[in-house]
C-alpha cells in the first residue's frame, strides 16, 4: 500500500544526476548535456518527468549561470501552465529560486510570463494556408491567467526591481490591433490586473493602454463607423426580406412569435470599432472597480486614480485632435463625485488661460470645457454658472486688452484661444439656457443680461465670423428670443465678406469656403460604441430635437414685461433622450456655409429667419 500511494521518484531518463551532467559539461563532455536538452524539449514529456527535473534544478540553481542561458530558455519553454497542480507548484518554486540566485535570467522569466497573457494559439489550415489565431475554446484560460499572475508576483517578491524590467516587456508584447478581439481583450485585462499588485506601474500601464486605444480611435472616424453600421443594417434587412420569401405565412408567424435577440446586435460592424468597444468596456469596468470597495465609493482610491488619469489625459488626449471615444474615461470618472468634475473643469480652465501653453492646447481645453458643461448631466446648473462667469469675465478682459490695439482685427492665428472660449460659451448656452432660465425667468434673464453678450459679439475681433455656423445660428436664435443681443446683422455682414479659398488640384481648381477656421471639435459628441455606451448614456445629455413649436418660438421674442410667473413654452418639458435632429429649412446663408458638425446628436446646422 505504501508503495502504491507514493509518487514515482524515478522515471525513464538517461544520464546521471543533474549536478553530474553539469560538471561533465564544464569539463567539455557535452554528450549527457545534449541528451538532457533533448529530454526537456520532448513535446510528450510526462508530468512526473517535469517534476523530477524541476526538483533537481531547484537544488542546482547556482550552476545556472549566464553560460547556461540556452538550457534556461528550454526550461522556460516547458509547457507547465496546462499541467497538473503539482507541476505548476514545482515550477513556481523553481522560478522563485532561479531569479533569486541568478538575476541575470530575470528578463527571460518575465518575457515567458507575459507571453502567456494572451490565449494560446491554434493553427487552422484553409486552402493550404496556415491561419493562426487565439483559441477561444480553452476552458482553463481564466485559471491559467491566475497562475501567470501568481508567477509574476512570486518573481516580484524575490526581485524588488522587477517593475522597471517588466514595463518594456509589457510594451513589447502588446498585440497589434489587427489581432483578434479576444487576444486584445485578454492582454489589456491582464495588464490592468498587474496594476493591482504592482501599483508603481499603474500610471505607465494606463498610458500604454490609452495610447493603443487612441490609435484605434483615430483610425476609425465616427463617419466611417456610422457608414459601416448603415451598410450592415441594409444588408441585414435585405437578408431578412429574402428569407421571408422562402417560408410560408404560418412559419413566418411562428418565427415572429419567438423573438430571439441576435448577438450581432451587440457587435459593431466596423472591425476596429468592435475592438475599441470591447477595450473601452474593460477600461470603464476597471475604473469602477478601483473606485468602489464593497459597492461604495472609496474617496482615497478614486482621487489617486483620478490623478493618474488626468496625467494621461494631459500627455495623450489633449494634444490629439478629433478623437471620438477614448476621452470618455475622464467623463466617466468625473461622474462619481461632483468634486472630481469641478477639479477637471478647473484643470482645463488653467490650461485655457495660461498664455505659456501652446495656442492649440488652449483652444482644445476650451472645447473640452464647453462639451463637458453641455453634455454631463451630473454637473449642476450652479457649477455651469460659475464656469460661465469665469469664461465670460476672461473674454471681457481680453477685449479690454486687445480691442483697441494694433491687433484689434479678426485673426484666428492671433486670437485662437479667445475664439475658442467664445464658442465654448455659446455652445454651453445652447445646451443649458433652459436650465439657466428655469424656475425664475426674470432672475435667469437678469443673470444672462449681466454676462453682456452684446459687447462680446460686437467687438472688433468678431467671434461670430470664426465660430462654427451651427453654433452661431442657434446662439443667435436663442439670444434674439430673450433679447440679449441681436446677431443677425453681423452674421449677414460676415456672410457677404466670406472669401472663397481656391485650391488647385489634378482635377482643376476647387473653390472652398472655410466654415471651421478654428479646426475645432466637440470632444464629448455622442458616444456610438454599442456595448460601452451603456455606461455613458445614463449620465449623458443628448441634443434635444427641435419641434416645429420650438422653432416657431425661437422666432418670437419674449415681451420685456414678462412676469416671472408666466409660462414660457420654450422652457417647458424635459430634454428628450433622442439622438435625432431636425434641420430648419436652409437659405442662402446656409446653402453656402455648412457646418462640419455632422455627428448624430449634435446641433444641426440651422438658421432661424428673422423679420426684416
Amino acid at each position: 500500500d505504501e508503495f502504491i500511494s507514493s509518487p514515482p521518484r524515478k522515471t525513464v531518463r538517461f544520464g546521471g544526476t543533474l549536478s553530474e551532467i553539469l560538471l561533465k559539461y564544464e569539463k567539455g563532455d557535452t554528450t549527457d548535456f545534449e541528451l538532457l536538452k533533448h529530454q526537456l524539449s520532448d513535446p510528450d514529456i510526462k508530468d512526473a518527468q517535469i517534476i523530477n527535473w524541476l526538483h533537481e534544478f531547484r537544488a542546482s540553481v547556482a550552476y545556472l549561470t549566464k553560460e547556461l542561458e540556452q538550457l534556461v530558455n528550454i526550461l522556460l519553454k516547458l509547457p507547465w501552465l496546462r499541467r497538473s497542480r503539482q507541476v505548476v507548484e514545482e515550477y513556481l518554486g523553481f522560478l522563485g529560486n532561479l531569479v533569486s540566485a541568478q538575476t541575470v535570467h530575470l528578463r527571460p522569466c518575465l518575457r515567458m510570463i507575459v507571453s502567456q497573457f494572451v490565449p494560446p494559439r491554434i493553427t487552422v489550415r484553409e486552402d493550404d494556408v496556415d491561419i493562426s489565431d487565439s483559441d477561444d475554446d480553452d476552458e482553463n484560460i481564466s485559471e491559467n491567467f491566475n497562475t501567470c499572475h501568481r508567477a509574476l508576483q512570486t518573481v516580484a517578491g524575490y526581485v524588488p526591481s522587477t517593475p522597471q524590467f517588466l514595463m518594456p516587456i509589457l510594451v513589447e508584447f502588446f498585440p497589434f490591433i489587427n489581432k483578434s478581439e479576444r487576444t486584445l481583450e485578454c492582454y489589456v485585462h491582464n495588464l490592468l490586473r498587474v496594476t493591482v499588485y504592482l501599483p508603481t506601474l499603474r500610471l505607465q500601464i494606463l498610458e500604454l493602454i490609452i495610447e493603443k486605444l487612441l490609435k484605434l480611435d483615430v483610425s476609425t472616424p465616427q463617419q466611417d463607423i456610422e457608414d459601416a453600421e448603415e451598410t450592415a443594417n441594409n444588408s441585414t434587412s435585405m437578408e431578412k426580406s429574402t428569407e421571408e420569401g422562402l417560408f410560408d405565412m404560418e412559419e413566418d408567424e411562428d418565427r415572429k412569435g419567438n423573438k430571439v435577440v441576435s448577438p450581432s446586435i451587440e457587435r459593431m460592424a466596423h472591425p476596429l470599432a468592435e475592438r475599441l468597444d470591447i477595450l473601452m468596456t474593460i477600461l470603464f469596468s476597471y475604473i469602477k472597480d478601483v473606485c468602489h470597495v464593497d459597492g461604495k465609493l472609496d474617496i482615497s482610491n478614486t482621487k489617486d486614480l483620478y490623478r493618474d488619469l488626468v496625467s494621461v489625459f494631459d500627455k495623450l488626449i489633449l494634444p490629439t485632435h478629433a478623437s471620438c471615444h477614448v476621452q470618455y474615461f475622464m467623463f466617466y470618472i468625473c461622474s462619481f463625485k461632483l468634486g472630481l468634475a469641478e477639479a477637471f473643469l478647473d484643470h482645463l480652465w488653467k490650461k485655457l488661460q495660461d498664455p505659456n501653453n501652446p495656442s492649440v492646447i488652449r483652444q482644445t481645453a476650451g472645447s473640452y470645457i464647453g462639451s463637458f458643461l453641455a453634455r454631463a448631466k451630473f454637473i449642476p446648473i450652479v457649477t455651469v454658472k460659475a464656469c460661465l462667469d469665469l469664461l465670460v469675465n476672461w473674454l471681457h478682459k481680453y477685449i479690454d486688452n486687445q480691442d483697441t490695439g494694433a491687433n484689434a482685427y479678426c485673426d484666428v492665428s492671433l486670437h485662437g484661444p479667445f475664439y475658442s472660449t467664445c464658442q465654448t460659451v455659446f455652445y454651453t448656452l445652447i445646451f443649458r439656457h433652459k436650465q439657466l432660465l428655469d424656475g425664475n425667468l426674470r432672475k435667469g434673464l437678469s443673470y444672462l443680461q449681466s454676462l453682456n453678450f452684446e459687447r462680446i459679439v460686437m467687438c472688433q475681433l468678431n467671434p461670430l465670423k470664426i465660430c462654427i455656423p451651427s453654433v452661431v445660428n442657434l446662439f443667435a436664435a436663442i439670444t434674439r428670443k430673450y433679447q440679449l443681443v441681436f446677431c443677425y446683422t453681423i452674421i449677414e455682414r460676415n456672410n457677404r465678406q466670406f472669401i472663397p479659398i481656391v485650391r488647385s488640384g489634378t482635377g482643376g481648381e476647387l473653390v472652398q469656403t472655410c466654415t471651421n477656421p478654428l479646426d475645432s471639435f466637440f470632444p464629448f459628441d455622442p458616444y456610438i460604441l454599442k456595448r460601452s455606451k451603456k455606461t455613458i448614456d445614463p449620465m449623458y445629455q443628448f441634443w434635444e430635437e427641435l419641434s416645429a413649436e420650438d422653432l416657431e418660438n425661437l422666432k418670437k421674442p419674449i415681451k420685456k414685461g414678462t412676469s416671472e410667473d408666466e409660462d414660457d413654452d420654450f422652457l417647458k418639458g424635459e430634454t428628450p433622450q433622442n439622438d435625432g435632429v431636425v434641420e430648419i429649412a436652409s437659405n442662402s446663408y446656409e446653402s453656402n456655409i455648412r457646418s462640419p458638425v455632422s455627428s448624430i446628436g449634435s446641433p444641426a446646422d440651422c438658421y432661424v429667419p428673422y423679420p426684416l
